[in-house]
């Protein structure tokens, strides 16, 4: 089971930290990932993080603003989300995957109810 938390209303330039706790045991086996989805629009990819958390990946958009991290001892993904934009606002999903790290949104076998970011000016 997926969980997130964290979402809320921000100003721009502000910050936010998601969280996603899981129940899996085999959480170290598990690569890790953020989806978002903006009011009419599909769900798109945001960051993804390796089960070995050796290799980080990220949209274009987020990168250098966003950062995903894990901690493997509480089964806990994490999205820090620095210097939000009004274009930020969507829910955001926690999912997962065994295996190593992709990007696809049809690559992720296990997803949580999502998290609503609003970033206002």
């Amino acid at each position: 089971e997926l969980v997130e938390s964290g979402g809320g209303l921000v100003k721009t330039g502000g910050s936010l930290r998601l969280s996603c706790p899981t129940s899996a045991q085999a959480f170290s086996y598990l690569s890790m990932a953020w989806f978002r989805q903006a009011p009419g629009k599909e769900r798109e990819f945001v960051a993804a993080i390796d089960k070995s958390d050796g290799d980080r990946r990220y949209a274009d958009s987020v990168k250098d603003r966003f950062t995903i991290s894990r901690d493997n001892a509480s089964s806990t993904v994490y999205l820090e989300m620095n210097n939000l934009k009004f274009e930020d606002t969507a829910d955001y999903y926690c999912a997962a995957r065994p295996g190593s790290i992709r990007t696809g949104l049809y690559e992720y076998d296990y997803w949580g109810q999502g998290t609503q970011v609003t970033v206002v000016s």
